[in-house]
């Protein structure tokens, strides 16, 4: 248990450190740095794209190391690529500080999965995946909350203490994980050939459609303030309180919905989540309809809709793709599983840009994607172990 609130205060830390920093990240390289926007873009984009390596060489360090070790260094990278920011000088720079940080990011990621799961211990997952879920939110959600007031109050000056500050959480979280949260012993095995990730067909198919869930949600984060300002001309505020009444929600609600859910397999949750975000995604484009004086309360009340399926999909993913893992490749597969979620951050500009197309294209794009995940999930569920489907017979939240 104490490894277990550890964990979950570490993981509160870093997310309100990653909060801090990362809404602000580009007002930074152009504020402070000095860069263009289109150079600013393009450097923070490099070190994203390079960030899309670490998962494959991540997976094979948790089964060698662990991924306790794994995650202290990850937090460990982060903060000298955030700290790397304060002295960058020119594109260059700002493509290194961006390298070293993407990396970070991608082997915290890549590991957390199987610490979660290590140091929940035997039995199903989805109970320490939601709560894990609702602190990160939590913490990410309080992070921009104070970013946003350093940013106000302290000007220029905030972005530096927004940068120094995501530094030191880092190095907090990972002086937590080093101390309160003891080793596991390791089991490394010769991998088999069904154990290889690419040759299991039905968790590649878990990691697309799962890819389809977290583009739904990187489109809300980015594309929902788009579609508020160019779309609908709506209030300034309105966006920051869409984002806040979500991360309030699942920051909260995490085990509440286990709970509603208990009775639903993994994958039967997971789609219902999927088709909850196509009713989303229709409700927005809807709000076209809806008298202007009454469509921010419309679409505060279809974010609870998006809320809902998050907390439906996320907990149960997470646990259904460690449970259908084999247990001496467990850390590549959930490290190749990450991939479901770098990928779509990486599409989910371009699908933002749709807008300038046609404002109904990425609605109906995206609802698409989440009407293919339930019917995917549906096809893939009988090929996936049976007890990662259905652990103990039932949907069980307990872990």
């Amino acid at each position: 248990m104490r490894s277990r609130v550890a964990l979950l205060v570490a993981l509160g830390i870093d997310n309100f450190g990653s909060g801090l920093f990362l809404p602000l990240g580009l007002v930074f390289v152009i504020r402070v740095v000095g860069l263009p926007l289109a150079q600013a873009g393009a450097a923070v984009t490099l070190g994203a794209l390079a960030g899309l390596l670490v998962p494959a060489l991540a997976g094979r360090l948790v089964d060698l190391f662990g991924p306790r070790t794994v995650m202290i260094c990850a937090h460990l990278l982060q903060a000298a690529g955030v700290a790397a920011f304060l002295p960058a000088a020119g594109f260059t720079g700002v493509v290194g500080a961006s390298v070293m940080l993407s990396a970070g990011q991608q082997l915290f990621y890549s590991s957390q999965f199987s610490l979660i799961a290590d140091v929940a211990g035997e039995g199903p997952k989805d109970r320490p995946f939601a709560e894990a879920a609702m602190v990160r939110s939590a913490g990410f959600g309080l992070g921009g909350l104070t970013a946003a007031g350093l940013l106000v109050w302290a000007g220029r000056e905030g972005l530096y203490v927004a940068v120094i500050l995501d530094v030191f959480t880092f190095v907090v979280a990972a002086a937590i994980l080093a101390t309160l949260v003891p080793p596991l012993p390791r089991r490394t095995r010769r991998l088999s050939g069904s154990a290889r990730v690419w040759r299991n067909r039905p968790y590649l198919a878990l990691i697309v459609f799962s890819g389809l869930f977290a583009l739904t949600m990187d489109f809300f984060l980015i594309g929902m303030p788009v579609y508020v300002f160019n779309a609908l001309q709506g209030p300034r505020w309105l966006p920051g309180a869409i984002i806040a009444l979500l991360t309030v929600v699942t920051s909260l609600g995490g085990v509440v919905a286990l709970r509603v859910t208990r009775r639903l397999t993994r994958i039967a949750a997971m789609r219902a989540g999927s088709a909850l975000f196509a009713v989303w995604c229709l409700a927005c484009l809807a709000v076209v309809f809806v008298p202007k004086v009454f469509q921010p309360v419309y679409l505060l009340g279809a974010t609870l809709v998006l809320a809902a399926g998050d907390l439906a999909f996320g907990p149960r993913s997470g646990a259904l793709a460690e449970a259908a893992a084999p247990p001496e490749a467990r850390g590549r597969y959930l490290a190749a599983f990450q991939y479901a979620f770098t990928l779509a951050a990486v599409i989910a500009p371009t699908v933002v840009a749709l807008f300038s197309v046609a404002v109904w294209i990425p609605w109906v794009l995206v609802a698409a994607c989440a009407c293919a995940a339930v019917v995917g999930l549906g096809r893939v569920g009988p090929r996936l172990p049976a007890e990662a489907v259905s652990p103990g017979g039932g949907g069980s939240i307990q872990g």
